[in-house]
């Protein structure tokens, strides 16, 4: 259908158009996409076999949609990529306030417009992109904001009485027909404004300031809910829950892998500008490691939940810090190291909510310690597990590297070192060069640096060794080695 010489309800007719709701056209352009085996929502992961399918089986079903998760689990995106399985234009009747379709009219405006004008009723086209409205629940939204008001000023200005419905300002919702309408954050908006939905999801009525109009608006709804609003801040009403047809629940990613895609999906554009900045591999698994390890810490609100956003700043930030001492050091390239994790810090502290415990020990402190988890955890992935106690001092492949810091005492790795310097500093300690040869001989040759730093700080959480934040750096000592040599 060529849209362009389409400008009139008689040449539309021509043309074998046939009206179709939105739930239809969502349901035959997905099953469109199904038999061709595209995919659907893109750049959506870990939640191929899980949420996408539900979500797929709702359209299918034409339900409207609660989506029911944590904070940063893109509930938002699903529904915005809804609006690629719509058709690329609509025709409307033109100068319609509400998107009304010239085959079935709802609006008095387009009713009496087609009766005075039959087939020569002007026609326009709207594109799928304009057929998406979204607004952010508070408990200051109005009945009138989403559904309409009467409006004075139109009332004077058409000298007409508050008895006639053409002084109705239409809101939100019936702006939005023939659309997807997205609530977020439902259980905020006031119970007294939920009950208002009640109508234009079951029966299609409208009412307003006493006007009661039937218009069966053709909208798809989806809602975003946070299970934690239910206790803390609000609830969906029970009546509107049951006109809801399907309610899904979203999710975390299950792996690192996962999140790392996720991760470096959303931080692309930092990456191309940072792109001298090279971040090894295993940096990138201490970087999710760190939300997984905070989602079961017992110092963060669980029911609060830690959003995927906060491994993406955390990455940004990651880059940036790397390449600030780049630029200090007069240096182009630039390599990232474990102790850049520690400019990570302000993205982690204001993603997480936490406990009381967590209050006491102090936002920056929990931060400090989820990187050394992630490392801890991390580390027993690739190198022996450090037991408590070793039945043979000769079967610990650490030994050695602890014995080499007894007789140290001021080996420090500061954030002003260059690239080399940082290099030489690493290859100081014999043993630590063995230990990573032996047990990761494929290592590439950018990540071996990092990798030694990595096991000097497992070997502090492990109590092997000891470390010391420095106002430029950190230091690491033998645990007794100081103490002794003191004595």
């Amino acid at each position: 259908m060529n849209i362009e010489n389409i400008k009139t309800l008689g040449q539309l007719k021509a043309a074998g158009y046939e009206y179709k709701t939105i739930k239809d056209e969502l349901r035959r352009n997905l099953l469109q996409k199904l038999m061709k085996k595209e995919t659907t929502f893109e750049g959506i992961h870990g939640y191929e076999f899980t949420v996408i399918p539900e979500l797929e089986r709702a359209i299918l079903s034409k339900h409207n949609i609660n989506l029911l998760g944590l904070r940063g689990q893109a509930k938002t995106r699903l529904a915005r990529q809804m609006v690629s399985l719509l058709d690329e234009y609509i025709p409307v009747v033109a100068g319609s306030e509400i998107n009304d379709d010239p085959f079935k009219p709802i609006s008095r405006f387009a009713t009496e417009l087609i009766a005075e004008r039959g087939d020569d009723t002007p026609i326009e086209w709207l594109h799928r992109d304009d057929r998406f409205a979204e607004k952010l629940a508070t408990p200051d939204v109005t009945v009138a904001d989403l559904i309409g008001d009467v409006d004075p000023i139109k009332a004077a200005h058409l000298k007409l009485t508050y008895a006639d419905d053409r002084v109705i300002h239409y809101g939100m919702i019936p702006r939005a027909n023939r659309s997807i309408f997205v609530i977020n954050e439902l259980p905020d908006l006031q119970a007294r404004i939920q009950v208002a939905l009640f109508n234009i999801l079951q029966e299609g009525d409208v009412q307003i300031r006493g006007f009661k109009l039937r218009l069966p608006l053709d909208i798809q709804f989806v809602f975003t809910a946070n299970p934690e609003d239910y206790t803390n801040r609000g609830s969906i009403v029970t009546p509107l829950k049951d006109r809801i047809g399907s309610q899904i629940l979203t999710h975390y990613p299950e792996d690192i892998e996962t999140a790392r895609v996720i991760t470096e999906q959303e931080a692309a554009e930092a990456m191309a500008e940072k792109h001298h900045v090279y971040v090894p591999e295993l940096a990138r698994d201490i970087l999710e490691e760190i939300s997984f390890q905070a989602r079961k810490s017992e110092f963060i609100d669980e029911k609060s939940g830690v959003s995927a956003r906060m491994s993406i700043t955390a990455f940004e930030n990651l880059l940036s810090t790397a390449e600030r001492r780049a630029l200090h050091n007069g240096e182009s390239e630039t390599t990232v190291r474990l102790g850049d994790f520690m400019g990570i810090i302000p993205s982690i502290t204001g993603k997480v909510e936490l406990v009381y415990e967590g209050e006491q020990e102090g936002a920056a402190q929990v931060a400090q310690q989820l990187i050394a988890d992630a490392v801890k955890s991390q580390f027993e992935e690739y190198f022996p597990r450090i037991e408590k106690l070793q039945k043979e001092a000769d079967a610990d492949p650490y030994t050695d590297i602890v014995a080499w810091f007894f007789e140290q005492s001021n080996f420090e790795l500061l954030d002003t070192l260059s690239n080399s310097e940082y290099s030489e500093q690493l290859n100081r300690i014999p043993p630590l060069n063995d230990l990573v040869s032996v047990y990761m001989p494929d290592l590439d040759t950018r990540d071996i640096p990092f990798v030694k730093e990595f096991v000097l700080w497992a070997l502090v959480e492990y109590r092997k060794l000891s470390k010391y934040n420095l106002s430029d750096g950190m230091r690491f000592k033998d645990v007794y080695g100081g103490y002794i040599s003191g004595l």
